[in-house]
């Protein structure tokens, strides 16, 4: 999953995606590169970000989702609100990726059921402007898990196909640099929920916790543009440990670790199942169309 941030002021590529020819040049590119879902945000959630309108959310993803998906771009709308969902899934966006997990906007469940969609279902307590205030666990997976449970029942009680349902841990959102490891380490537990396994997305492309690891001699956290080696070292990882899909901003080397992680997979399959983050799941379809 590339990302298009059509924003000026996301964490890690803030600006340089903003306008929407930019934009919609950026996500040709990305499925050009090899991205099989290309993930579509006009809203920040940065760590202190504040909210947009949504009218502004509209205004900045309306003709980037519009053209892409014209192209025949497989894209998925990365939103926390009903009518941006909506607007997107009506012009034929098939996956609806929600940081909040259904918490922000209580009609983003139904409106995803009644669309028949993929829904990914993010671990999340709390909106960006103080997200930390609430990074507080004393078993961050076991905490984690049961709070995606919970989402996971509710947004099935709503209505939602489990079986269009993605596991998102949710890292670096209301959680600091120590509890992300535990989360990546463990990925078999998160997925397993009282209703079965279920497909994971991991989203750890150029995030705080891997510049606070590559930090300088003198503490200063490696630049987020500087983490995409740390990143495709965490895609090879998750992918081998069996996560459905990786959410980056450079796709090639990405998209490399993703093959090296499958062949190493089949290559050893005992090796593979003590590790593997979703066995036997492959999650929904992939939203692609005219692709092999």
């Amino acid at each position: 999953m590339g990302v298009v941030n059509v924003t000026p002021d996301s964490f890690s590529d803030g600006g340089q995606w903003y306008g929407a020819d930019a934009a919609i040049a950026h996500g040709l590119e990305l499925v050009a590169q090899g991205a099989d879902i290309v993930d579509i945000g006009g809203e920040s959630t940065r760590p202190g970000a504040q909210r947009i309108s949504l009218e502004e959310e509209l205004r900045r993803v309306s003709p980037v989702v519009t053209e892409l998906v014209a192209a025949g771009v497989p894209v998925s709308i990365d939103t926390m609100r009903a009518p941006v969902a909506e607007f997107a899934l009506n012009v034929g966006v098939q996956l609806v990726n929600d940081v909040s997990g259904g918490l922000a906007d209580p009609d983003m469940p139904r409106l995803v059921a009644a669309a028949g969609v993929s829904y990914v279902v993010v671990h999340w307590r709390g909106h960006s402007r103080d997200m930390y205030t609430r990074a507080v666990y004393t078993d961050v997976v076991g905490e984690v898990r049961d709070e995606l449970s919970r989402r996971v029942d509710a947004v099935i009680g709503a209505g939602v196909d489990p079986g269009c349902i993605v596991l998102d841990p949710g890292l670096g959102f209301g959680k600091r640099p120590e509890h992300n490891w535990p989360l990546l380490a463990r990925l078999a537990e998160v997925a397993q929920l009282a209703g079965g396994a279920f497909p994971v997305l991991v989203g750890a492309s150029r995030k705080r916790f891997l510049g606070n690891l590559l930090a300088g001699p003198d503490g200063t956290p490696r630049p987020f543009e500087e983490c995409d080696g740390a990143t495709v070292a965490v895609t090879a990882l998750a992918a081998a440990a069996g996560a459905w899909c990786v959410r980056v901003h450079q796709v090639p080397l990405n998209a490399d670790a993703v093959r090296v992680a499958s062949a190493w997979r089949q290559a050893a399959p005992d090796v593979a199942a003590t590790a593997a983050a979703a066995p036997d799941v492959a999650g929904p379809p992939l939203p692609v169309t005219g692709r092999p």
